[in-house]
């Protein structure tokens, strides 16, 4: 499995996984290669250090193509049907939790203190790890 950082034309970096370089370059020259974040067909190989994959853990499971397309399409639907509060996230769960805002799915960055602080205060929140977003919108 060879694993290349790529990167779109509008900067989205991202990775593609692929059972050999022919098979890259064969998807790339059908232009069957698309940011997972606008959708752009014009995509560039950036320079990556080599990575082996050595081990028969569980972790295998990520290298199934149609696992990640359902990854990226979660992370999309996050994304689409929530408001990023940044650095403020465990801040803005509070103020929902004890309604002191209006109730709304938020997403944004918490540090280990702070979700088990939130945990602790009973207010039910979710770490997933999210791509950078860019700094335009996602299309």
């Amino acid at each position: 499995m060879k694993v290349y950082n790529l990167c779109c034309e509008s900067g989205h970096r991202f990775e593609g996984w692929f059972s050999s370089e022919q098979d890259f370059h064969a998807q790339a020259d059908k232009s069957l290669i698309a940011c997972p974040l606008c959708d752009s067909h014009a995509i560039s190989r950036m320079p990556s250090a080599p990575r082996l994959n050595l081990s028969n853990s569980d972790s295998q499971v990520l290298e199934d193509p149609a696992l990640q397309v359902k990854l990226v399409e979660l992370i999309r639907k996050v994304v689409e049907n929530t408001e990023d509060v940044g650095t403020q996230f465990a801040e803005e769960a509070r103020r929902i939790h004890y309604k002191e805002t209006t109730e709304r799915a938020i997403r944004g960055v918490a540090t280990v203190e702070e979700f088990q602080e939130l945990s602790e205060e009973g207010i039910e929140v979710l770490p997933l790890p999210l791509p950078v977003p860019p700094k335009e919108s996602v299309h």
